[in-house]
C-alpha cells in the first residue's frame, strides 16, 4: 500500500520514537497529541503564561522534521542556566506564537512549516485539560502529580478531565480518514489515557473503519503498572475507549542484555510480562517481535525538569511490523 493514511495517538517519547520511522513509510502521517501534560518546562509555561501544553507537540514536530539537523537541534535545545534554565526553545516558540496570534494551532502550523515536517501534528483537543485520577478514595489532579502517585498493584483508577475537553475537529477528521490507527507506547495513565478519554475520541474510533494497533510498552512503571502483562495494557486501553476496539497488539520478545537490565534497575523499571495463554485467547491478534533497541541513549544534562526512560523501542523493527500489517 503506497502512502497509507496513518494516525498515531499518544505523546512524548513513545510517539517521538515511532514517528521518526513512520515518516519513511508514508507522507500521510498525522500525530494526534495528548494535551494534558503539565510537567517540566511545559507545566511552568502553562502556569505562568496560561498557554496550552507545547512539550509533546514539539517532540512530534521534531520527529517528523526534514529540516537541517541544526534547526531540529534548536527546537530541542534547553537553556542550561539563568531564568530560562531547563526550558526548551521549541516550547517557548510555540507559546510565543500562541500568545501573539491567540491560536495554538497557528503556532503548531508555523513551527511545522519552519521544520518542514512530513505529515501533520495536531492537538487531540484545543480545550484546557487538567487530568483527574481517583483511586482508593484518593483524588489527585494534574498529569505530573498523577505520574508521581503510587498505585497498589493492578489498581484500575478512574480518570477524567476537570473541565470537559472535546476532540478537535481536525483530529476527528484524521481518525475518520485513517487506514490504520496506532496507539503509541507511553505512560498508561498519564499519557495515553488522557488522549483517549477526551470527549469524542472513543466515538471517532468506533466509527472508523481503520484497524487499530497498540504498540505495547517495553517496561512497567514502578508507580502505576507493577507486574502488568501485555494483555493488562490492552485491557486498560479498551476500558477507556470500548471493548474489543484493538485489532492488533505488538509486543516485545527480545531479551535485554545484562547491561540493559542494569539500566532497567536504575530506572526502577522491569520488563512487561508476556502471558502467552492470555494472548492466545485474546480477541486481538498479538504479534511478538524483537522491538527493543540496544543502542545507547544519553540523557540531556539540561533536561532538569523531568526524568526520561533510557529504554527505547527499535522503531525500525516496529514500523516493519506495521508495514507488514498494511500489506
Amino acid at each position: 500500500m503506497s502512502n497509507p493514511k496513518i494516525a498515531l495517538i499518544g505523546g512524548g517519547t513513545g510517539s517521538y520514537t515511532l514517528l521518526q520511522e513512520l515518516k519513511k513509510l508514508t507522507l500521510n502521517i498525522t500525530a494526534l497529541v495528548n494535551m494534558a501534560d503539565d510537567g517540566g518546562s511545559t507545566g511552568v509555561l502553562r502556569d505562568e503564561l496560561g498557554v496550552l501544553p507545547p512539550g509533546d507537540i514539539r517532540q512530534c514536530l521534531v520527529a517528523l522534521s526534514d529540516a537541517p539537523q541544526e534547526l531540529r537541534d534548536l527546537f530541542t535545545f534547553r537553556f542550561p542556566n539563568g531564568t530560562l534554565e531547563g526550558h526548551s526553545f521549541g516550547n517557548i516558540f510555540l507559546s510565543a506564537v500562541e500568545i501573539m496570534t491567540g491560536s495554538f494551532e497557528d503556532g503548531v502550523r508555523m513551527a511545522g512549516g519552519i521544520l518542514r515536517i512530513t505529515g501533520k501534528v495536531l492537538p487531540i483537543t484545543l480545550d484546557d485539560c487538567q487530568l483527574i485520577m481517583t483511586a482508593n478514595a484518593q483524588t489527585v489532579q494534574g498529569q505530573r502529580a498523577i505520574e508521581l502517585t503510587n498505585l497498589p498493584p493492578h489498581t484500575k483508577p478512574d480518570l477524567s478531565i476537570a473541565a470537559t475537553a472535546h476532540i478537535a475537529p481536525r483530529a476527528a477528521a484524521a481518525i475518520s480518514e485513517a487506514e490504520i490507527i496506532i496507539i503509541a507506547p507511553g505512560n498508561l495513565y498519564a499519557s495515553l489515557a488522557p488522549a483517549l478519554i477526551v470527549d469524542g475520541v472513543a466515538q471517532a474510533l468506533a466509527k472508523s473503519s481503520a484497524k487499530v494497533v497498540f504498540v505495547c510498552n517495553l517496561v512497567n512503571k514502578p508507580n502505576h503498572t507493577v507486574d502488568f502483562a501485555v494483555h493488562d495494557y490492552a485491557s486498560e486501553l479498551e476500558r477507556f475507549i470500548a471493548p474489543r476496539q484493538l485489532d492488533y497488539v505488538l509486543y516485545n520478545q527480545d531479551k535485554p542484555s545484562p547491561q540493559l537490565l542494569k539500566r532497567y534497575a536504575l530506572e526502577q523499571e522491569h520488563p512487561v510480562i508476556v502471558d502467552q495463554y492470555q494472548l492466545e485467547k485474546a480477541h486481538f491478534q498479538a504479534i511478538g517481535g524483537n522491538f527493543l533497541s540496544h543502542k545507547p541513549i544519553a540523557r540531556n544534562p539540561n533536561d532538569q525538569f523531568i526524568e526520561r526512560s533510557l529504554i527505547r523501542h527499535d522503531a525500525r523493527a516496529v514500523v516493519d511490523a506495521i508495514s507488514n500489517l498494511l500489506q
